[in-house]
């Protein structure tokens, strides 16, 4: 390979990375449907797999086999067997689960994107403190019917330290 040859390659990469799913004619609807689609497949590849590994656990636990489950929380506790009722919860489960993780993506970058918009292109770690906020306050609220203000403000700002830490070490690596 020479070496314009490779630098278009990696042009063709940085452009693919960029490029988004939709096109829905602005560029925050392509950013927020971009990256709900994304997270919301990595929270069914997630729920999903923990279900398998649940499915695994007790499968040995049964058979005496394995590592012992006295401190094991089953996270979908309509799954047991291989019915339908069973296939169904997990069906509906794994949906829920991709839900919130494509509700929490789209709400972070929409408002990221809306900080950088509004403070003139400037985006650091305010924007993600920002966002940050405002996105684990709204996910506090989405995972109980009884959440309490105690856990709304916990969440709040544990989304606001995940995300400005994420932003600041970004620049690192």
């Amino acid at each position: 390979m020479e070496k314009g040859e490779g630098r278009i390659v990696m042009d063709e990469i940085r452009s693919f990375e960029k490029a988004h799913l939709f096109d829905l004619g602005h560029p925050l609807l392509n950013r927020i449907a971009d990256s709900f689609v994304k997270a919301a497949g990595v929270g069914a590849l997630q729920a999903v797999s923990r279900e398998a590994y649940f499915t695994v656990v007790e499968g040995f636990d049964s058979n005496n086999v394995g590592p012992p489950s006295e401190n094991k929380k089953h996270r979908f506790p309509n799954l047991r067997g291989e019915s339908s009722k069973s296939l169904d919860a997990l069906v509906k489960n794994t949906g829920k689960e991709s839900l919130q993780w494509g509700l929490a993506a789209g709400l972070y970058s929409g408002i990221t994107y809306g900080m950088k918009e509004v403070r003139g292109g400037a985006h650091d770690w305010r924007n993600s403190a920002v966002a940050g906020v405002l996105t684990g306050a709204a996910m506090a609220m989405t995972i109980s019917d009884r959440t309490s203000h105690e856990q709304v403000v916990q969440s709040a700002l544990t989304g606001a330290a995940i995300s400005t830490a994420a932003n600041l070490l970004s620049s690192v690596f």
